[in-house]
């Protein structure tokens, strides 16, 4: 019986051998093996572990492959026999979908690294100057988040469910996420580009070549402004943010012809929003019972590590001082 990486192998015409698929890291949507056969060449699968959004899909491929001619170093995302950049496993296979790329060596991205930061800034004014002109308009994700009604449904369910941070659930919706959907609103699409959406130190392989952007899975249509103001609250290190490190990525991305600057807490209302939308789905995935053990335990610890570490008002509004345009 054929293996899921000799399947792959097939699909995408890499030729026969002994392929093998070995884990290499999980995320929140996927898993993510390499595979090799015989000590060659070897591949990055990923496996969308909640199905795939073939839209999403063509976004992506788009967006990574405007960006080579933009001289962005980025894997190659690979379309298989039929062209297809998206394929699915058999149903006796598990019927996943799994993407292709090719693999990259590297180590992540040091965010203390000056020489990334201002590669980080550069290549966010890139993408932000190529995708200027979107008729898009950025998915809710990016611009709302839950409200009382939906964090007391979850807490409900959590509850229900027995998990052991119910209670800790329970008082961050009463408080902090009262707090912090304060500060989300719509950006109103005066400065919406379609760039990366996901521009952070772990998505960074950097090797002998230098850095190469991985994960575009989320590419699409954002406001400018935001994702350069969440960048720098990332790469600067969260809540106890360096500020020479947030100046030094957006003055890259300013040297580069960025178009956007960053100004007030208001800028940081995709911080603020994702943040909170991504709690709120792992915690709906650790309570779901139509998820393998393995998918809720993963979703369990996202959730426990989040209510201890999301953005913190003040420390944003700090930072936004900190990058305020010079008047």
């Amino acid at each position: 019986m054929r293996s899921r990486a000799g399947f792959v192998a097939d699909v995408y015409g890499l030729g026969g051998g002994a392929w093998e698929m070995a884990p290499v890291a999980r995320g929140a949507l996927g898993q993510i093996w390499r595979l090799s056969a015989g000590g060659g060449a070897a591949w990055a699968v990923k496996e969308l572990l909640f199905g795939c959004d073939e839209g999403q899909v063509a976004r992506e491929a788009a967006l990574r492959n405007a960006a080579e001619g933009l001289g962005i170093a980025a894997p190659r995302f690979l379309p298989d026999r039929d062209g297809a950049y998206v394929t699915r496993l058999p149903e006796w296979m598990g019927g996943s979908y799994v993407k292709l790329y090719d693999w990259v060596d590297g180590s992540e991205a040091d965010p203390g690294d000056p020489e990334n930061l201002a590669w980080c800034g550069r290549t966010l004014a890139l993408l932000h100057r190529a995708g200027e002109g979107t008729k898009e308009t950025p998915n809710d994700w990016y611009e709302r988040c839950p409200g009382e009604e939906d964090w007391a449904e979850l807490c409900e369910r959590a509850r229900r469910a027995g998990v052991p941070w119910a209670d800790a659930l329970e008082g961050f919706a009463a408080t902090e996420a009262v707090r912090l959907a304060r500060h989300v609103t719509p950006s109103g699409g005066e400065d919406t580009v379609t760039s990366h959406l996901d521009m952070r130190p772990q998505n960074v392989l950097v090797g002998p070549s230098g850095p190469a952007l991985l994960d575009w899975d989320n590419a699409g249509p954002v406001s400018a402004a935001r994702e350069l103001a969440r960048a720098a609250y990332v790469w600067a290190g969260g809540n106890d943010f360096r500020a020479d490190s947030a100046r030094q990525l957006v003055r890259g991305y300013l040297d580069a012809g960025g178009p956007a600057v960053v100004e007030g807490v208001e800028s940081f209302s995709l911080l603020f929003a994702t943040d909170l939308n991504y709690l709120r789905v792992q915690a709906e995935s650790a309570v779901d019972p139509q998820l393998t053990p393995a998918q809720r335990e993963f979703a369990s610890g996202q959730v426990v590590g989040l209510l201890g570490n999301l953005p913190d008002p003040a420390a944003v509004a700090r930072l936004a001082r900190a990058l305020a345009p010079e008047r």
